[in-house]
Parts: C-alpha cells; structure tokens; sequence
C-alpha cells in the first residue's frame, strides 16, 4: 500500500522547544502505517505559500500547517485549486479557525485527527484578490493586529493589554457598506466579514458563523460609549454578541466596504494596506481540510 504523505511546514521562529514539542508529538502519534512525512521551515514572510504549493505539486496528500492562523493562511494560499489537503496543528496565538473547526491545541491531539484522516471541504474568502480562512476587518481590529504583529511579546495578556489601551483612542469613522447589493451607511467601530467564528482566544465575533455553508457572517459593532467595552467583550467571550444592541448582523454572498480614508485592513490577524475599497467574495467549498 502506498503511504500517504505529510509535509509539516513550521515557522523556526516559534523556538526549539516547540519544534522539539513537534517531533515528540509525530514520533508518538503519528500513523507511520498510513502516512510518511517531512518537515520543512519557512526562512522568510510568505514562504508557507511557496512551500505548500512545491509540496502539493510534487503529490503530497496534505500539508500541515503548524501555527496560527496567518501561518494556516500562507499555506492556503499555495493549495488553492489543487487536490491536496490541508491540516492544522495550533500553535499560534488567538487559534481562531482551529478553535472554530474543533482542532484540540495540544499537539498530540491534534495529529490524531490526522489520523482519522476525516475531510470537508471548507470555504475560502477573498478581500479583492487576497484569500482569508476565517475573518477579515477594516477598523479597530486592522489597527490592533498591525500593534500585535509589531509588540515583541504574545499571548493574550499583550492583546488584551493593546485593546484596552486604544479601546479610548480610536476614533470610528462613517462607513459606506453594500451587502448583497444593498445599501448601508454605518459608523462603526468594528466591521467584521466572517467565514469563522472568532478571532482567536475564544473571542468569538461572529458566533453563528458556518464555514462550509458558502456564506459570509457581516458582523457590524456600531459606535458605542467606550464604558462598555468590558460588557461587549463578555458577551464576545460568552457566544452572545449579536444579541447587543449595538451589533448588527448579516449573511451575505458579497461586500463591498468603503472609506476615503481607508489604507489597512486585516486578513487572518495579520495587517496589511489596502485600497479604500475592498469586495469581500467567498468560494464554498474550495479547500479541503482534515478536521475531528
């Protein structure tokens, strides 16, 4: 029987104990009776992309992405429209899409479900021509992803600290939003388009999100008295913001999101310019993906 074969691919950046983490975790989980397997190391930004996209033509059966969800992102990118799956072992800082597809934290765990070898096919969205897996956003959560990515330590404590101490200064701009093709004009402090559910750290922004059902959650938080920060947060944390007065909601199969002002946005956590009109656009079931 021919094996199936794995192509791990790790950022060196997340330090020798966790690669060591890794390898422990292969050595004792992992089918060597199903699957054979290489490891490989991005060496620079955006090298996931090239890595997994060599893998897949070279007829792995999936590339295993090994970090969070920007690093799920750069290894998607390269297996679009190709036959090779994708698998996730977390181990990047919010989780947010493994969290949402139910794939444990813990390395072990995690490389069972490979295991198991159960597949779907998830859907992709795309900010203009850049695919996201799990959520993209224009305002306060571009601003706190371009901190995060800058502060030199991780972790929820530093992302907590960052949204509390801009939660005061950030100043919500008037939004023009198309929906399907209707018309809305919003000032809002956030504007989340949603293939996931959460952010990452159970910070679940758009709780009812299915990323199989070929539809974007539009989760829109208006501007509201900066004293009840805490309370929107609770309710993200607890699966109930979209029963806040201040949150609008929306499914929808296209957006188009607009300001004259508009330069950054996010996709996957990750920051990024853009250009001050963006079309969100989703494709169902384009990538298949192993999950428990």
């Amino acid at each position: 029987m021919n094996k199936k074969h794995l192509v791990f691919i790790i950022n060196p950046r997340s330090g020798v104990d966790r690669q060591k983490a890794i390898q422990h975790a292969i050595d004792t989980t992992l089918d060597l009776q199903q699957y054979s397997y290489e490891i490989q190391y991005t060496q620079y930004a955006k090298h996931g992309t090239v890595l997994a996209k060599e893998a897949s033509a070279k007829g792995a059966y999936a590339v295993v992405a090994v970090g969070g969800d920007g690093s799920v992102n750069d290894i998607v990118a390269g297996l679009l429209d190709t036959d090779t799956c994708l698998a996730i072992i977390p181990k990047g800082s919010g989780n947010g899409m493994a969290r949402t597809m139910g794939i444990p934290l813990k390395e072990q765990e995690a490389i069972a479900v490979i295991n198991k070898g159960n597949v779907i096919k998830m859907d992709i969205g795309y900010a203009n021509e850049r695919p996201f897996i799990s959520n993209a956003g224009v305002a306060f959560d571009a601003l706190i992803s371009r901190k995060f990515a800058k502060s030199v330590r991780r972790g929820f404590a530093m992302y907590s600290w960052l949204v509390t101490k801009y939660l005061w200064m950030y100043k919500a701009w008037k939004w023009d939003i198309e929906i399907d093709g209707k018309q809305l004009q919003e000032k809002a402090f956030i504007i989340t388009v949603a293939n996931g559910k959460q952010f990452g750290y159970n910070f679940q922004i758009a709780p009812d999100a299915n990323w199989t059902d070929g539809l974007f959650d539009v989760v829109i938080i208006r501007n509201f008295p900066r004293i009840l920060g805490g309370l929107i947060a609770f309710r993200a944390m607890n699966g109930s913001i979209l029963k806040s007065p201040y949150v609008q909601h929306f499914r929808a199969r296209e957006v188009v999101i607009s300001h004259p002002q508009l330069r950054l946005m996010q996709t996957d956590g990750d920051a990024h310019e853009c250009e001050n009109k963006i079309r969100f656009t989703i494709k169902k079931g384009l990538q298949k993906v192993i999950v428990p």
